[in-house]
């Protein structure tokens, strides 16, 4: 009852309007209407009209002006929308006045998002967090889900000499039921938080589980759709879902990786950050999140045939800096350099010149990205050469275990091996190194 509606099954046309308050954003604004556009189609809500609005001021019943807020419902009536759907984030009043006035579904980006998530979410930690920041945002909303008790009531009240006090009344049980309804809310919404506590623990664990054998570990990060999951498959040959379509993924994915030169790290796939993501839903997200924190370094894709990836990785960088993980080393990646000219990736390579140019999709420029990840770890390992008496082929194993023996040779009577094992395990070897006979 006191959740936010399932606008999926209920809106088929919608309209859309984009307000904005300096005139010097129109390019942005005009960006993030047409962002919302791929959001809103992601729903399989049809689109039938949009409205990019300039307004000199914000105001507090409409966001926009009164003429041009009602001019908007004629639109969005007259093109027989069940639907108006705001870029900008609307006050719980506003968005009330907005249904009150046009007698349409009202909702706004932070919304439309919440949706796209509910409808992506596939594992119980996904599906929970989804459910937090769907109820954090539904609550301070209740009064306008509560607002057919005072047509209700007014209407029984009429039928009276006291039509007054009928329709007093009927408002106090409106306000009762919206009292109840917060508190089975909050009730809810903590048991939600304490069942997120435990998945995060079991996540912890996993990690300390993963800890043991302390590998290497790289997160892959970057705007949604930019291709993340689908160079997730294509390094370790996985068969993590890669859709083309937007937060195609929200769980995050581990898989073991084994460089060319033996060396074994793990990679995961996170979720993709978008411009205005609501507050929330990164706070709800964090446990996800903590990958990219947690991670030795960040391969943070950018999608390379977007007009836009400079502001997509402007976003993805502001977002980790809030996580904090702002500091960590970066390999740059720019995905799908199938799809632009030479010209675009001239203009590319001068704005990220330390970037790695690539195609997931034919494999372009996926060599030169296994040698990148190599020297961001090159300090973490040792190539050695080794004479292993048969008496300690416990160290053998080790090198197997541990590291990558490149070649085996018993001919001497002795181990003759050459391998690259973690620079941790360099002093167990020290005393069998080839130099020291």
């Amino acid at each position: 009852m006191f959740d936010i509606r399932d606008k999926p099954q209920q809106v088929e046309r919608a309209f859309l309007v984009g307000a904005y308050f300096d005139r010097r954003k129109n390019q942005e604004a005009t960006d993030l209407l047409n962002e919302l556009k791929e959001l809103v189609g992601t729903l399989g809500i049809g689109i039938q009209g949009s409205e990019l609005v300039f307004a000199r001021e914000h105001t507090a019943r409409h966001l926009i002006g009164k003429g041009k807020a009602k001019e908007l419902m004629d639109q969005a009536r007259d093109l027989e929308c069940d639907c108006i759907i705001f870029d900008n984030e609307l006050s719980p009043a506003q968005q009330r006045a907005w249904e009150s006035e046009s007698k349409l579904l009202v909702i706004d980006r932070h919304e439309v998002i919440l949706d796209i998530f509910n409808m992506r979410a596939k594992t119980r930690e996904a599906r929970l967090q989804v459910e937090l920041a769907r109820m954090e945002y539904s609550l301070p909303r209740l009064t306008r889900m509560w607002g057919h008790l005072d047509r209700q009531g007014g209407g029984a009240g009429s039928g009276g000499g006291a039509g007054g006090g009928g329709a007093g009344a009927a408002r106090g049980e409106g306000e009762t039921q919206l009292e109840v309804d917060r508190r089975l809310a909050n009730r809810k919404l903590d048991k939600v938080k304490a069942e997120l506590e435990e998945v995060k623990k079991q996540r912890d664990t996993m990690r300390k589980e993963r800890s043991r054998v302390p590998l290497p570990h790289a997160a892959i990060v970057g705007y949604t759709n930019a291709g993340k999951s689908s160079l997730l498959n294509k390094l370790t040959n996985a068969d993590v879902l890669a859709e083309d379509k937007l937060f195609a993924t929200l769980d995050t994915t581990t898989r073991r990786l084994e460089l060319p030169d033996g060396q074994a790290m793990l990679v995961t796939d996170t979720v993709g950050f978008i411009r205005n993501l609501p507050h929330n839903l990164v706070q709800s997200f964090r446990a996800t999140l903590e990958e990219s924190v947690l991670a030795d370094f960040l391969i943070h894709v950018v999608d390379a045939s977007s007009s836009q990836a400079l502001e997509f990785y402007q976003t993805t960088t502001q977002v980790l800096s809030e996580l904090g993980a702002g500091d960590k080393r970066v390999l740059l990646a720019l995905n799908k350099i199938d799809l632009i000219d030479d010209t675009r990736l001239m203009e590319l390579r001068r704005q990220f010149p330390d970037a790695v140019p690539i195609s997931v999709q034919t494999g372009q420029g996926m060599d030169d990205l296994f040698h990148r990840v190599h020297d961001m770890l090159i300090d973490r390992v040792v190539r050695l050469e080794l004479s292993i008496p048969l008496h300690r082929m416990d160290l053998v194993a080790l090198a197997h275990e541990q590291g990558k023996v490149l070649s085996e040779d018993y001919d001497r009577g002795v181990a003759d091996i050459q391998c690259v094992v973690p620079k941790r395990f360099e002093s167990r070897f020290t005393e069998f190194l080839n130099s020291k006979k």
